[in-house]
């Protein structure tokens, strides 16, 4: 079953990215670089709760 997550910002912290993920793949905090609109630059965002 897939379960819904948020990614913020390291950078701002400010929660940009609402996603999907398998909790039997990938049972740890995701980490992904991505692009934050506010700082407009590619940074990386971690899972929140």
């Amino acid at each position: 079953m897939r379960t819904k997550i948020t990614l913020a910002c390291t950078e701002c912290q400010r929660r940009n990215y609402n996603m999907t993920k398998d909790k039997k793949t990938h049972p740890d905090r995701m980490e992904t670089k991505k692009y934050c609109r506010f700082c407009r630059t590619h940074t990386m965002h971690k899972e929140t709760k």
